[in-house]
């Protein structure tokens, strides 16, 4: 296929492989399967299910979610045989007993853990053997999980032996679907904790897993292979095959065997050396000296120009994120990219995968170290942009590339172009949201709100907001949805767009009444869901059934509950007929921007029957629904037993879930106390001290404690009025604080320390302001600071 603008997407068709009725292209040795490719992702537009949600996900507004009701779901159709294979190669050298390993390890069920040092030969050995071995009963799949989430590993094995297109099942229906279906799955680059691993193993009961990866991480169960480098006899054959010919006699083969013991067998490094010596410029073709395996790199360098040094130049800059050739021809102006590519991967630096070509990963580092600029960021954002948005590219293809659009992000943000992070995010979003990976969308989206963040794009920062809360409800992670969704409303409310505004505020409906589940912990550092797939946790419907919304009917926000294209307030129960709630109050007082650390969003503000506040949240109902009808008004008392409850216990998460601001104090809002004292606080005319406005839309105060440090008085998590003091010089500030457990919906144990940063310009007019985690319990390992971040001030006064 070629696209639009003429660059072809060379691997389109060879993303996924399933047996099929009809004759393959050809036939592997001994497994009878298919090579027939088609392709089984889902489509680039429409709508998508997840779990028990329908989602229409809009690029400009933010996504809208619904529930399905009984009969609604799709209707998966099992494969009847599924071949999802690696390409092919090469048999590896010297593994005749690792392979009769592996094949006894197979048949006795798994799961199968293979380890060992890169470029041992690992992925090469995985790969002949799902090709090679026996598949399940029901057949093989392949996969590679470098930089992958286990839930989208789960999704290409579940979307692998289904047809099902747009549709994501819940971690439950997604167990009962897979249940008896006894698939081989071998995962190349599984570096998973063992939690990891187990929680993608559970999601295919009775399948098989071969997995391999650098570390061994299943202790205990199953079997292991640690695998080494490959013996004398092995490699010269290997420096045999590489030559085109024989390793002669003396000196060259007493030269070859003492580069196998310098390389301890590796393949990759005789790999190289064969390389090299293809590579003289004598034509002498000799082997290097054993005292050159170290530097094969820069040696190798040295031969390179032209069309592979820019080649690999650009698949360094994107380190671990594989490229269609079609992408590497575009910005190289290569005419045959593949060829280019395919040389590189000859020389031992570079690697084919089932979706294109990625650098070695020893390979960036040592052209950083020669002082290789990265390639242009303005360039690759311009070209991953565009291509994204041509009618032709489709969610799979978008998702595929995910960890490349990752890099050039991260580029952008590191060449001081935060818009152009934006840009690609923004781009990307809605299809990885449409490909059904929410793993990989999650990473995508956390990158991209600081970015909108310090690009002072208000509306990014609104999108991001709102797609991080229907990725956490369609995750499971329902308490966090809440307080995201509830922001973006606001947020939405404040840049007049009220169609993004009634979506956030429809989604939220959907949070439940209580959340149950570990301290503030996730699987990733994006927060990803604690269950492989969508709709974990209790069904969002029995919220919601009774005479407000009808038992088992899904709510649409556009009708009934939200007639009349009513604002709505996600703090309040305002799912009431004809009610039309100001955001401006109640959860949202004083004027303040939305800030989830506040006083104004304490749990105490929102007691039944406040004036004002949580009205609708009083025992019967009635307050706050005047001007409703009698009808409206029994409505909305329901919902008090259903969905105000939800935004009671909302608002009390609201207030604890941002764990830490500057050490665990959450700043006081400047503007909100000019507002109501008429009056503006004292600023210093230098330094840190003075009235600042961040990138976040929130405003800061610091005061000069007259000690060389500054103050800033707020109310911590916990309740608890107090100061937090930032110490330092040369205009850099930090203070530590503390990390709570939150997931309960109050100030729990502490789990961990954050340190805050703020650095100030030479100018004095602007800062970052930086938050991290820096230690945690040991008792929690994946410990998630959700309010961990960078933000921008500048200074107002």
């Amino acid at each position: 296929m070629t696209s639009t603008a003429g660059v072809p997407m060379a691997h389109e068709d060879e993303n996924r492989a399933v047996a099929a009725t009809g004759t393959g292209q050809g036939t592997p040795p001994g497994d009878g399967h298919s090579d027939r490719r088609i392709d089984i992702a889902g489509d680039a537009s429409g709508p998508v299910v997840a779990g028990n949600h329908n989602v229409v996900i809009d690029a400009d507004h933010g996504s809208t979610v619904t529930l399905l009701v009984e009969g609604e779901h799709p209707q998966p159709v099992r494969r009847a045989q599924v071949a999802l294979l690696p390409r092919r190669q090469a048999a590896p050298l010297g593994r005749d007993a690792e392979l009769r390993r592996l094949a006894a390890a197979v048949r006795e069920g798994g799961p199968v853990q293979v380890w060992g040092a890169p470029g041992v030969g690992k992925s090469a050995l995985l790969r002949h053997t799902a090709r090679s071995l026996a598949p399940g009963a029901d057949g093989v799949v392949f996969l590679d999980a470098a930089r992958r989430e286990p839930e989208d590993l789960a999704q290409d094995i579940f979307e692998a032996c289904y047809e099902a297109r747009d549709y994501a099942p819940s971690s439950p229906e997604l167990r009962r679907l897979m249940g008896d279906i006894k698939v081989t799955v071998y995962v190349d680059n599984a570096e998973f904790s063992a939690e990891g691993l187990r929680n993608l193993m559970d999601a295919a009961p009775d399948a098989t897993f071969v997995v391999a990866g650098r570390e061994r991480t299943l202790l205990g169960e199953g079997s292991a292979l640690h695998l080494e480098g490959i013996d004398q006899h092995a490699a010269l054959e290997l420096l045999a095959r590489e030559l085109g010919r024989p390793v002669a006699p003396e000196p060259e083969y007493d030269t070859a065997a003492i580069l196998w013991e310098t390389a301890v067998g590796r393949p990759l490094l005789l790999l190289r050396a064969a390389a090299l010596t293809r590579l003289d410029p004598s034509g002498r073709a000799v082997l290097p000296r054993p005292g050159d395996v170290a530097d094969l790199l820069p040696l190798l360098f040295d031969r390179l120009e032209g069309g592979p040094l820019r080649a690999l130049h650009l698949l360094a800059t994107l380190q671990d994120a594989e490229l269609d050739p079609a992408h590497v021809g575009a910005l190289t102006d290569a005419s045959d990219a593949s060829a280019l590519c395919a040389r590189l991967t000859d020389l031992g630096l570079a690697e084919q995968t089932e979706g294109g070509y990625r650098v070695v990963p020893d390979v960036a580092p040592a052209l950083r170290e020669r002082g290789l600029e990265p390639f242009p960021v303005d360039r690759l954002s311009d070209h991953f942009a565009e291509w994204i948005a041509r009618p032709s590219t489709t969610a799979a293809q978008v998702a595929q590339h995910a960890r490349a659009l990752e890099q050039v992000a991260e580029l952008a943000e590191q060449a001081g172009r935060p818009e152009l992070a934006v840009r690609i995010v923004r781009a990307a979003s809605p299809a990885l949201a449409r490909s059904l990976r929410f793993g990989v969308w999650g990473r995508l989206l956390e990158r991209g709100l600081p970015a909108a963040q310090r690009a002072g794009d208000q509306q990014a920062v609104a999108y991001f907001t709102h797609e991080r809360g229907i990725r956490n409800l369609l995750t499971g992670r329902r308490v966090m949805a809440g307080v995201l969704l509830a922001e973006a409303a606001y947020l939405w409310q404040q840049l007049g767009d009220l169609h993004g505004a009634n979506a956030a505020a429809g989604a939220q409906q959907y949070v439940p009444p209580t959340t149950t589940g570990p301290p503030v912990t996730g699987p990733h550092t994006d927060g990803a869901a604690q269950s492989l797939n969508a709709g974990g946790g209790p069904d969002p419907a029995s919220a919601h059934a009774g005479t407000t919304h009808g038992a088992g009917s899904p709510v649409d926000p556009g009708t009934a509950a939200h007639q009349a294209g009513t604002p709505i307030d996600p703090g309040t129960t305002a799912h009431q007929a004809g009610v039309s709630v100001d955001p401006s109050t109640a959860a949202h007082q004083a004027a303040a921007p939305f800030d989830p650390s506040t006083a104004a969003h304490q749990a105490g503000l929102h007691q039944a029957g406040t004036p004002g506040a949580a009205g609708a949240h009083g025992a019967t109902g009635a307050t706050g629904a005047t001007g409703a009808t009698a009808a409206g008004a029994t409505a909305a008392g329901a919902s008090t037993a259903g969905a105000s409850a939800a935004a009671v216990a909302l608002m009390k998460v609201i207030a604890l879930i941002v764990a830490v601001v500057i050490g665990g104090i959450a700043i006081q809002q400047a503007q909100a106390s000019r507002d109501s004292s008429g009056t503006s606080p004292s600023a210093g005319p230098t330094g840190l001290a003075g009235v600042w406005r961040g990138s976040d839309g929130k405003m800061y105060e610091f005061k000069d404690s007259g000690t060389g440090s500054y103050t800033q008085t707020g109310t911590d998590v916990c309740g608890n009025t107090s100061a937090v003091e930032l110490t330092g010089s040369s205009g850099t500030y930090t203070t530590t604080g503390s990390l709570y457990d939150m997931n309960g919906g109050s100030c729990g144990a502490v789990i961990g320390e954050v340190t805050t940063t703020l650095t100030l310009s030479a100018s004095g007019d602007s800062a970052q302001l930086t938050s991290e985690m820096t230690s945690s319990s040991d008792q929690y390992e994946q410990v998630q600071c959700y309010s961990c971040g960078t933000i921008t001030l500048t200074r107002e006064q």
